[in-house]
């Protein structure tokens, strides 16, 4: 990317003042560690939580240094877990005194043609993408219709749970569950004030998504977009910032597009 196509990084404008919000898989380069930053310059405290302890204790430190303490606290927590999802967001409550924002950006994908695929392949990308991003909302929703003040959730979907792509039909089908689920929770948790939206990006670049991706599975994603570039970790974020705050007040069982893609 050129630096007359590289798009601004807009400064925060204090959308999340005050709010506690819980990002998932959140310990570094990506969409959620992109969240957890962007949400602090906003103005939120953030509890960020990853299953990779190591990389979650030294984001943790970055942020709290860039911050301050009172702002980040950090939990791990592997979403496949229901009792490590549960302390979660408890500690949010506990830490913070409330639970206004989660997002739930923990996802597992990997590349296996149908005909090769096991079960303990197909069954682990759900597990962790669609049955762990089920599970923190049922624990959210919990706290929130409890406490009474409302609150939103934004989950991590994908442009792959719209449109085919070979070798993807367990995260294709994860990630299409995740549209779904959204959509069915908004309706159920409207009644008490919270609302429910999710993000489909397509390709946001990070270190760790070199690594395990193709160059030329990466050349053809990007030729894709609209742009002609993949997308920035933050301006997903920025999209979550939107409908983590007042702004998007009316939006609920929406999944917002963060790519030319959807079909």
């Amino acid at each position: 990317m050129t630096d007359v196509e590289r798009p601004v990084y807009e400064p925060g404008h204090g959308l999340l003042r005050g709010r506690t919000a819980v990002v998932t898989a959140a310990a570094g380069a990506g969409i959620g560690g992109a969240t957890a930053r962007r949400f602090l310059e906003e103005g939120a405290r953030v509890l960020v939580s990853d299953a990779h302890v190591r990389r979650l204790k030294e984001y943790e430190a970055e942020l709290a240094g860039e911050f301050g303490t009172s702002r980040v606290t950090a939990l791990p927590c592997d979403v496949t877990d229901e009792s490590q999802v549960r302390a979660l967001f408890e500690t949010a409550v506990h830490e913070h005194g409330r639970l206004d924002v989660v997002v739930n950006n923990a996802g597992l994908g990997g590349t296996s043609h149908l005909v090769e695929m096991s079960d303990e392949q197909w069954g682990r990308v759900l597990d962790v993408t669609l049955n762990g991003t089920f599970r923190c909302t049922r624990a959210a929703l919990r706290l929130m219709r409890e406490d009474g003040r409302g609150g939103v959730i934004v989950n991590n979907a994908s442009v792959v749970g719209w449109r085919a792509q070979a070798g993807q039909a367990h995260y294709a089908a994860a990630k299409a569950g995740v549209m779904a689920l959204t959509r069915c929770a908004a309706l159920e948790a409207a009644e008490f004030g919270v609302r429910v939206n999710a993000v489909s990006p397509s390709l946001a670049m990070h270190p760790h998504l070199v690594k395990v991706t193709t160059p030329e599975l990466l050349e053809e994603l990007t030729a894709r977009e609209a742009f002609g570039r993949y997308a920035e970790p933050w301006e997903v974020a920025n999209v979550i910032v939107f409908l983590a705050s007042g702004y998007s007040s009316y939006l609920t069982g929406e999944v917002v597009s963060v790519s030319s893609q959807r079909p």
